[in-house]
């Protein structure tokens, strides 16, 4: 099938890169036209404007953006002035499922379909395959389903759910998931999850990193917690080591397990970073939801907050406290050296 592609970063990229070595015809553009020449040299027809990306397409055309959040309007504004009736706009990127359902209704009022997908795989995504949550109408979702096949991962090594032939496309990585919106509103979800699992191993290696407390010697006074036992925190564990044995059999292993060993067997003390951890819209939007649902996501919450307070958003809620202790009992701050100094 023949297909364009505009936005050509870490994961466009690579996914033109799938796309080409499944058989499949790509024109290519970004506005950083070297990483254009470069998949040109690998089998995309290179583009130098969107203009000339979509005189290139033959109709129906279809035309994938993977593009960051804040630049995708302006180019579906673009992309449509050169499109007509049947052709297609898919939207990879990491949208608010409520944008989905704007532009979805805008561009058919052009005769224009559009189709939003929710795209996991990150920069692995070129050997593993990209998992594809997809939403659209059913028109323009079949007749794009031979690129999600090439893109998803395929059944491969993974045991078969013995229903899962009553799941469709499920097994193999892709899936249709409903109208207009569905696609990012399942990827949505899915990066709030993500987001409660880093958590979740992060705060565990916090306390088997720690579990060495005992050993070390704290200024006793008021305004520091005794330990009170020691004796029960005289650890040192290997946490490449430890992490490793979790991928092997454990109920909590999976592939971020796989990548946090892969950093840990690097540098256990993860030098490099400094532990400011982003956030790109969806664990807020998934939050969002949850609360128009009417539903309980704590776990995703305190993840989220995490996040916030990572980058210092929590430093003034923090001095609010202190002021409030040093007020009402006369409570100076310490600022003695941390454990993880030591």
């Amino acid at each position: 099938m023949q297909i364009g592609m505009v936005g050509l970063g870490r994961m466009g990229a690579n996914m033109v890169r799938r796309l080409v070595r499944g058989g499949h015809a790509v024109v290519a553009f970004d506005v950083n036209q070297q990483a254009v020449a470069d998949l040109a040299k690998e089998g995309a027809t290179p583009a130098s404007s969107i203009a000339d990306l979509c005189a290139k397409l033959k109709g129906p055309r279809h035309v994938w953006l993977m593009l960051p959040v804040a630049f995708v309007d302006a180019t579906i504004d673009e992309v449509a002035k050169h499109l007509g009736d049947d052709d297609c706009i898919i939207d990879g990127g990491n949208t608010h499922y409520i944008d989905d359902i704007r532009r979805a209704k805008a561009l058919a009022a052009r005769g224009i379909h559009y189709v939003d997908v929710g795209v996991s795989g990150g920069v692995w995504g070129l050997e593993r395959g990209y998992c594809q949550m997809i939403g659209g109408d059913s028109t323009a979702v079949a007749r794009l389903d031979g690129v999600f096949a090439t893109l998803a991962p395929g059944v491969g090594t993974i045991a078969r759910n013995p229903d899962a032939a009553s799941l469709g496309t499920a097994e193999k990585g892709y899936l249709h998931c409903g109208p207009s919106g569905a696609g990012h509103f399942v990827k949505m979800v899915h990066n709030g999850i993500e987001y409660g699992l880093m958590a979740a191993y992060a705060e565990g290696l916090n306390i088997l990193k720690h579990a060495d407390i005992g050993k070390h010697a704290y200024e006793k006074d008021a305004e520091t917690t005794p330990l009170r036992h020691p004796e029960h925190y005289q650890y040192d564990f290997d946490l490449a080591a430890v992490t490793e044995l979790w991928r092997r059999g454990s109920v909590v292993g999976s592939w971020l397990l796989d990548l946090t060993a892969q950093a840990m067997a690097k540098d256990q003390s993860l030098a490099q970073f400094g532990g400011r951890v982003s956030d790109s819209g969806e664990g807020r939007w998934t939050l969002a939801a949850a609360n128009d649902e009417g539903v309980p996501a704590p776990v995703l919450a305190a993840a989220l907050f995490g996040r916030f307070s990572s980058r210092g958003n929590g430093d003034f809620m923090n001095k609010v406290m202190s002021a409030q202790r040093f007020a009402f009992g006369g409570h100076l701050e310490k600022h003695a050296e941390t454990h993880a100094d030591k």
